[in-house]
């Protein structure tokens, strides 16, 4: 799934235009996301206020990768080529990410939830198997390395909210939750805590809180109380993981960047 750095540099912000203009259009259209949320309400359903506040910041993220993405020159040095490749190897995932989000967009205005969802799926699962099966440890000393991981493992942590809302809504409509979604979403949570550093842990515990106040928000105060509690018994584990053992490392990049012989470019 590898690609030249040259086609990298237009992939990767042609992929954000289209989803920044699908945003647009689901803000500024008639019913709008947000009239669509409000008339599709589950179980797993967020307060969406706690969306569009995670996206923003994560946005400027973005932004400052994509312009170091295209600042870069591997032809410079070969510490710079390895910093490309660093960005480039996430390429392909982000792009996939941008398009399903986009996609997603059009069928959620629509109220096609069903058909909405198997685009959240692909986005979903694309990018937690790149956090957890490609994705290097962070080094710090790697300006490339940590804005790789902070846009890929943001992407990954709305990811997990965006699947959970958007199941919830598209196949169990106007439904509370039973004893098995209390289980599945308490040890899911906490599954995916024990492996998660600082950044994506951070964001499991923002998913559960955003869950949590809007369960409160449509009734279910019992379930928004639990949902809480899941919170602070997230942000316990991925603290003492991380604190057991450190996510990162502080290593100056090698003299050269030499490429797997498997590795392909287009």
């Amino acid at each position: 799934m590898g690609i030249s750095h040259s086609t990298a540099r237009w992939v990767a912000p042609l992929s954000f235009a289209i989803d920044f203009a699908a945003q647009q259009y689901g803000m500024l259209s008639s019913p709008n996301m947000k009239d669509v949320h409000d008339a599709n309400l589950s179980f797993w359903s967020p307060q969406p206020y706690f969306i569009a506040g995670f996206f923003f910041p994560q946005q400027l993220f973005q932004l400052a990768w994509l312009y170091r993405l295209y600042k870069l020159d591997p032809s410079k040095s070969a510490k710079d080529k390895e910093e490309a490749q660093i960005m480039v190897d996430f390429v392909p995932y982000y792009a996939v990410g941008n398009i399903c989000i986009a996609t997603w967009m059009v069928f959620w205005n629509a109220s096609a939830l069903k058909t909405a969802n198997v685009f959240v799926l692909i986005n979903s699962l694309t990018q937690l198997y790149y956090i957890f099966g490609r994705l290097p440890r962070m080094n710090t000393r790697s300006t490339s390395s940590v804005l790789t991981h902070i846009v890929s493992k943001t992407f990954a942590g709305i990811g997990v909210l965006d699947f959970l809302h958007n199941g919830s809504v598209a196949y169990f409509n106007h439904q509370g939750p039973n004893t098995v979604v209390k289980v599945l979403t308490g040890v899911g949570f906490g599954a995916l805590a024990s492996c998660s550093d600082w950044i994506f842990g951070g964001c499991l515990v923002y998913d559960l809180v955003a869950l949590a106040v809007g369960q409160r928000g449509i009734g279910e105060t019992g379930w928004s109380n639990l949902l809480g509690i899941f919170a602070v018994g997230t942000a316990g584990i991925v603290t003492a993981k991380n604190w057991v053992w450190h996510p990162y490392v502080k290593e100056d990049l090698a003299a050269g960047y030499e490429a797997a012989p498997a590795e392909d470019t287009v």
